[in-house]
């Protein structure tokens, strides 16, 4: 038998080939499990059987108003039911779903409803002001749904019409407009800005399938598992999580507002076992509660900078099971993890800290990690020293950024995905992020590791959160400048205490000279922006960036 003998009467066809999308997750959901709680949001309880159906009369509704496939629907709302909804109603229309940050100001949702080609745009009441005020900027508005969330504040209705009557015009036996495609975009989500300028992120079904299956799999979600949405949804799709509880079939509580008190009640009384939380939000778990030892162990999933040592810690000894992952909006998600070794339980605190930081090995669902030179692509030496730009390769990898082909060429060239993310590997494989590429300190021709200062910051007992960016220096070029928020309640440091802290851990050339504090600016996900601290700490990257903007 030759090879050609298998390209013949082998081909693709309806009953062997079908376009990957995670919107069928909710219809085995429903099937399954008809009658499990899907949703919790305050005293409001749905089933899967109601979820359904309201995400099909969602799908109808728009297709009624004239979405058609391609068009942008978007959404500005907290992790609420409906947001939730959209995340499969929205698709279900053939349309592509676009998650608002709604932490933005009015220019920023005018930028992203222009850029995004809008054409239908729901939004929660409690955000009804600043998106009025964003429409002024538009010479062609969207169509304006109202959101009425039962727990939202009070909020001017600006909408046509509001999201409940919306359903109600909506036939909960649509059957949907399904990807003829696996490769049709999904999702159309904008990048925090930590760094300036968003980028629109296209998502595909395809690359959302695999990412939210990716998720239950690498981190070996159980049956029906009880998930807290402390992640923003907004946020790369809740990092698939939205489909993948429906893939689990598990139990979606919402939360409006993050809170330390916010997250303990619903654990307690909503029995949680997994959620997500950005570093900023295990310190305010650490800072305001602990004292408090959870009734049953809660797995959290962080991602972003590595948690200081000293909020890890503590948040451990709270009960809180902890994974390091690292995600990228370009990626869909979070496929690479510090999968835990057998015999790690054994060795000392410290030993389990220092390994828990770091960012690990590509999931089993994702088909390339490498840590190289940014030109060369030469793989960096195993010695945990050699640094190198953090790049990626798989399926769950964005189609592109829309309306942008040279920064998609740039973001995928020659093969990976650049992250823009400083790394080492140890010797065991595991990589383990030092900085972004535009962090790292150059002081006197040596390189600072800006998370290896504010790891050694966090250590001090009156901080709460810490951020570290070059400051210039006409002898050195740059040096260190530290960013500190403090902890409620506590007796304030002064800048030499600090600095005295760091230089009793550090090699002195690593200390900051200069300490600021301040309350942190941060993104909707806890990213600490450090764009901003650079321009106040008068940075050359800052300066060159205020003087190429006139």
């Amino acid at each position: 038998m030759s090879a050609q003998s298998y390209e013949r009467g082998l081909d693709r066809c309806e009953a062997n080939h079908v376009p990957l999308t995670p919107l069928g997750f909710l219809d085995r959901a429903a099937m399954a499990h008809p009658d499990r709680v899907a949703v919790v949001h305050g005293d409001l309880t749905r089933t899967w059987k109601q979820t359904r159906e309201r995400c099909h009369r969602l799908a109808s509704a728009l297709a009624l108003r004239g979405i058609r496939p391609g068009d942008t629907v978007s959404v500005l709302a907290p992790n609420t039911p409906a947001m939730l909804e959209s995340h499969f109603g929205v698709p279900l229309a053939g349309a592509v779903l676009n998650a608002i940050n709604h932490r933005l100001d009015a220019e920023g949702i005018a930028f992203i409803l222009r850029h995004g080609e809008c054409k239908l745009l729901m939004v929660d009441r409690e955000f009804s002001a600043v998106v009025a005020a964003a429409l002024t900027h538009l010479e062609q508005p969207p169509r304006v749904v109202d959101i009425n969330d039962h727990l939202a504040p009070p909020g001017e209705s600006i909408g046509e019409t509001d999201y409940e009557s919306l359903l109600a015009s909506g036939d909960p036996d649509f059957a949907g407009r399904w990807p003829d495609d696996e490769w049709q975009p999904i999702a159309l989500n904008y990048t925090s800005g930590t760094t300036g300028d968003p980028k629109g992120v296209v998502a595909s079904h395809r690359g959302t399938y695999l990412m939210s299956l990716l998720q239950v799999t690498n981190w070996a979600m159980p049956r029906a598992p009880k998930y807290l949405w402390t992640l923003p949804m907004f946020h790369a799709n809740g990092w698939c999580f939205t489909w993948a509880i429906a893939a689990a079939a598990g139990t979606h509580v919402c939360l409006r507002r993050v809170s330390a008190e916010a997250v303990l009640e619903a654990i307690d009384k909503h029995h949680v076992d997994h959620l997500c939380a950005a570093p900023i939000v295990m310190a305010m778990l650490a800072d305001s509660a602990r004292h408090t030892k959870l009734s049953r162990s809660v797995r959290v999933l962080t991602a972003g900078s590595p948690p200081p040592l000293a909020v890890l810690n503590a948040v451990l000894a709270m009960g809180f099971d902890v994974e390091h992952v690292f995600g990228i909006t370009e990626v869909c998600g979070t496929p690479v993890s510090c999968a835990w070794q057998d015999g790690w339980d054994d060795l000392p605190q410290a030993e389990q800290g220092k390994l828990r930081v770091r960012q690990g090995v590509r999931a089993a669902m994702f088909e390339g990690l490498m840590v190289g030179d940014a030109d060369t692509l030469a793989p960096v030496p195993q010695d945990g020293r050699t640094a190198g730009e953090l790049m990626l390769r798989g399926n769950t990898v964005m189609m592109g950024y829309f309306k942008n082909e040279a920064a998609t060429r740039k973001a995928l060239a020659d093969g990976w995905f650049r992250t823009g993310d400083v790394a080492v590997v140890h010797d065991n494989g595991y990589a383990q992020i030092t900085d972004r590429s535009k962090d790292v300190i150059i002081s006197g021709g040596e390189n600072i590791s800006s998370v290896e200062v504010e790891d050694v910051v966090h250590g001090h007992p009156a901080v709460l959160h810490a951020a570290v960016v070059a400051q210039p220096d006409e002898k050195w070029g740059e040096v260190p400048c530290a960013f500190i928020e403090l902890k409620a309640n506590v007796a304030v440091p002064s800048e030499q205490e600090l600095i005295a802290f760091c230089r009793e851990r550090l090699a002195h050339f690593k200390c900051p000279r200069r300490v600021i504090f301040s309350s942190l600016p941060k993104t909707a996900t806890g990213k600490i922006q450090k764009f901003r601290l650079r321009q106040l700490a008068g940075s050359q990257e800052a300066i060159t960036r205020l003087a190429s903007h006139g």
